[in-house]
């Protein structure tokens, strides 16, 4: 059975395109994921990218042009200028490792359900992802137990900080970054294609 180690940052929008195919991917090839949300601007800084405040203005236009072709693809809509980003992403990365580690002892809730919806919060419906009631709304809709936005804090922050140092250790670099068991890697919403065709053992 494979094992997907999914990097990937809350305010990323395209992490946000990826919809749930990853969560489709996996349960077509019996794989697993692991959920490990990471500090994007750390990981920018630790891995040679650049801020998107920092990148030039040809590099700006270009992500806006790519996001709303992505978006047209895949038939999700986009707020490409939203109310609320950046947003603080510690909130909700903190709440979805809590959930995660909920999940692994038994709990419920849909954790793939989770992610794009604190995703899609920000790029699709205009709302605050780094405001408590919004974090703890999402967790309850999700099935959830919404106490884990405060109750999984410590742990979340722990956690988060380890992660962004397994990302470096495992060659990641942007958002969304998928790492298999086998040492592959895929970067971008735009290579699930070739990461269900790894996993059917084609590429």
């Amino acid at each position: 059975m494979a094992q997907i180690d999914y990097y990937f940052s809350t305010i990323s929008p395209f992490t946000y395109l990826a919809g749930t195919r990853l969560e489709d991917i996996a349960a077509r090839h019996g794989a697993t994921i692991t959920y490990k949300p990471v500090d994007i601007v750390a990981l920018f800084a630790r891995t040679g990218g650049t801020g998107l405040a920092d990148r030039h203005e040809s590099r700006k236009a270009y992500r806006l042009q790519e996001l709303r072709r992505q978006a047209a693809k895949t038939g999700m809509p986009i707020n490409l200028r939203p109310m609320f980003f950046p947003a603080n992403a510690a909130p909700s990365a903190y709440a979805i490792i809590a959930a995660q580690a909920a999940v692994a002892k038994g709990g419920a809730g849909d954790l793939g359900a989770l992610v794009h919806g604190v995703l899609r919060a920000c790029w699709a419906e205009e709302r605050n992802i780094a405001e408590d009631e919004v974090v703890t709304d999402l967790l309850k809709a999700y099935g959830f137990d919404p106490g884990l936005a405060f109750s999984g804090m410590l742990m979340g922050a722990e956690t988060y900080a380890r992660n962004l140092e397994d990302a470096v250790a495992a060659g990641v670099f942007g958002s969304p970054f998928y790492v298999l068991d086998d040492g592959e890697r895929f970067w971008g919403q735009d290579r699930l294609e070739d990461l269900d065709l790894h996993l059917a053992g084609k590429l």
